[in-house]
């Protein structure tokens, strides 16, 4: 086991495969990434069937908030961690879909770093990934740009703040250091969707933007624990709470 899949034992969401994946299940990243490619539309489809959205709007922003929450989460920890940026570049990177909705599976190539720091991390996460995602998506379903990239902070954040919740081996004072860091230059404006901050000794996220999951049939009434729908002082009492909360 090398230290990068070692990560899995903070949260599920970190867990990674090490190898190029065969088989017609796994999704190399760049495909997903190509206009009206049939990768992303059978992503799409299932998000769809899984959760009973009313609209492409709606299925768009709900994808894009579980599937950043997911795929750079172990690269995202590991920098915050350690410093080191995976090379999780689109043509390194595949994702397996659940039957249904979210990511069943992630896996890189190989465990490699790539040189450079936090520009490098922009790159591969942000600026070849995330962001033309998120223009992708608009393009396909016209969802407004800004509540896709407010699907790409939230689900950025869960990669910070996901640690921290399973393990407290972690301090979430450092967390919160390293995703501010990460944050604060970021492409796409990110610092201006939402922000971290830590309750009942765990780091949560407070968004800007909704990703309109509660309009589907499955989350039919129910926000998510960070939604902006949700006056801020009540988001933070239900964290500090620890009630249940609908989460990315």
């Amino acid at each position: 086991m090398t230290a990068v899949t070692a990560l899995a034992r903070y949260a599920p969401r970190y867990r990674l495969d090490i190898g190029a994946p065969e088989g017609p299940e796994w999704l190399r990243v760049d495909r997903i990434l190509e206009q009206d490619g049939p990768e992303l539309t059978e992503l799409l489809k299932r998000d769809h069937d899984a959760s009973g959205h009313t609209s492409a709007h709606a299925n768009a922003l709900s994808f894009m908030s579980f599937y950043a929450g997911r795929a750079p989460a172990t690269a995202l920890l590991w920098w915050a961690l350690e410093g080191h940026v995976l090379d999780i570049r689109p043509h390194n990177l595949w994702v397996r879909p659940h039957d249904g909705h979210g990511l069943a599976a992630v896996a890189i190539r190989s465990a490699r770093y790539l040189p450079g720091g936090l520009e490098t991390l922009y790159d591969v996460v942000l600026r070849q990934h995330l962001l033309p995602l998120s223009a992708e998506l608009h393009r396909r379903t016209r969802a407004g740009l800004r509540q896709l990239q407010g699907g790409v902070a939230a689900g950025c954040a869960m990669g910070f703040c996901a640690a921290n919740r399973e393990q407290e081996t972690v301090s979430p004072t450092y967390l919160l250091d390293r995703w501010r860091t990460f944050v604060g230059n970021a492409p796409g404006g990110l610092a201006r969707l939402g922000d971290v901050q830590e309750a009942a000794g765990k780091l949560v996220y407070l968004r800007n933007t909704c990703c309109l999951y509660y309009t589907s049939e499955v989350g039919t009434g129910t926000l998510c624990g960070s939604c902006c729908l949700t006056p801020r002082d009540e988001r933070l009492a239900a964290y500090e709470g620890g009630r249940p909360i609908l989460t990315v």
